[in-house]
This record gives structure tokens, sequence and C-alpha cells, in this order.
């Protein structure tokens, strides 16, 4: 994992969820993890990480998630194990 990875999985584990974090950034994070990104129909997108998953809506057109994004992404990675 890279620094920028590691100051994004920081910054989703906040106290407050925060805004702006990009899309492209949480997945490479995932990719990062070892986890792997199943894009469906439309902006609907799986994450998949260590036998867990989550799906959500991937952004358009903006590059932000919205905050209910992030926060199913930090519980998938709670789940997981994968803290900062």
């Amino acid at each position: 994992m890279n620094s920028k990875q590691r100051k994004t999985l920081c910054s989703i584990f906040q106290k407050v969820t925060p805004e702006g974090l990009e899309w492209r950034s949480v997945a490479s994070l995932i990719k990062a993890l070892g986890g792997d990104i199943t894009y469906g129909d439309g902006s609907r997108d799986r994450i998949d990480l260590n036998n867990e998953s989550v799906n959500i809506h991937s952004p358009h057109p903006q590059k932000e998630l919205p905050r209910y994004a992030v926060r199913l992404i930090k519980e998938l990675l709670e789940r997981t194990g994968d803290k900062p």
C-alpha cells in the first residue's frame, strides 16, 4: 500500500464521514488490499474484499463518493479487519 492509499484509508476512518473522497482513490485502496471491484449495469458496483462484499453506486457525473457509500465502505473495512 502506498502513501496515498494509506491516506485514503485514514480519511475513511475519520470520526465524521468525509465528503469529497474520490471514487478512484477508494478503488485503488480496495485493489491494494487485495479486493475486487465488479462494475455492473449503470452505476452499480460490487466491492469484494476477504469474503465480504458491499454494493454501492459509483458517483456520476461528479468524482466524489456520497457519505452513505463511504460509510458502507468503512463498515466493510471494519468487518475485514483493514483499519489504519
